[in-house]
């Protein structure tokens, strides 16, 4: 059984600072994906210790550092690592990370941990900027396909795909997040046979969400929204046994502004 967690950790630090620890040993997963990692990789090694091995993209330019970074952080052997995804135009940007994990029958899965930008919301507005990197995204991901390996991308999306996967929905739909555009790009990726986990095991909804404001009553009245996924190649998921997401039992006991999404898959 393959266990994978992956979660936008708001900063690692900061989730250490609050209790991840414990979380990451009770949950144990075999690969750890990271988003809003927030520290050098001398730092995020640090934190995990001796018996991960992590393949790190951190964020080099102005306008990305201390914002972003994401990692894969693996029990089993990485044997290949790529920090970047075309065009250059996102080079440096801390928001992309494949790793090719070594699974324990000896096939490989490439892991790739990603942050998408969160587009409107941005100072200055980075619209244009997130369709351009979705549009890498389909890309990238069909020249992984092409090959026929196991292909698993998880992270923070910044998009909630139906009106089931926020509360806010009417309130949001002329916002980031929730646009006809961006909804319709998952739209294409899920029709073309990836597979969104979270919604195979998480029902019909609405929710199960995966963020929520640290502000006011968001967490407490489950005003929140499922922006977080594990999307898999049709053949790794067809081995999935199992997702769900780790909603803290209190706003008091949270250690990121989100949960983290686990699932497992017998590989």
């Amino acid at each position: 059984m393959l266990t994978v967690a992956t979660v936008n950790v708001n900063g690692i630090r900061a989730a250490f600072r609050r209790g991840m620890a414990p979380w990451l040993e009770s949950t144990d997963p075999d690969l750890l994906l990271m988003q809003e990692v927030r520290a050098s990789d001398e730092v995020l090694r640090e934190l995990l210790g001796s018996d991960w091995n992590i393949a790190h993209a951190e964020p080099t330019i102005d306008g990305h550092k201390g914002r972003a970074g994401v990692a894969v952080a693996s029990r089993r052997p990485i044997k290949g690592e790529r920090g970047e995804i075309g065009p250059a135009r996102f080079a440096g940007t801390g928001r992309w990370v494949e790793a090719d994990v070594v699974l324990d029958d000896g096939s490989t899965l490439t892991a790739v941990s990603t942050y998408v930008f969160t587009g409107e919301f941005e100072t200055p507005p980075r619209q244009e900027e997130k369709y351009a990197f979705l549009d890498a995204i389909t890309a990238r991901l069909a020249e992984l396909r092409a090959d026929g390996r196991h292909v698993l991308i998880c992270g923070d999306f910044n998009i909630a795909h139906r009106e089931v996967d926020l509360k806010a929905w009417k309130a949001n739909r002329k916002k980031s997040g929730f646009l006809p555009e961006e909804r319709a790009w998952l739209d294409r990726l899920f029709a073309s046979g990836w597979v969104d986990l979270g919604r195979r095991f998480g029902g019909d909804g609405p929710g199960p969400y995966s963020w929520w404001s640290w502000r006011g009553k968001a967490f407490d009245n489950d005003a929140g929204w499922r922006i977080d996924y594990q999307i898999a190649s049709p053949e790794l998921a067809a081995s999935a046994t199992g997702c769900s997401i780790h909603r803290a039992p209190s706003y008091a006991e949270r250690w990121s502004d989100h949960a983290p999404v686990v699932a497992t898959y017998d590989r």
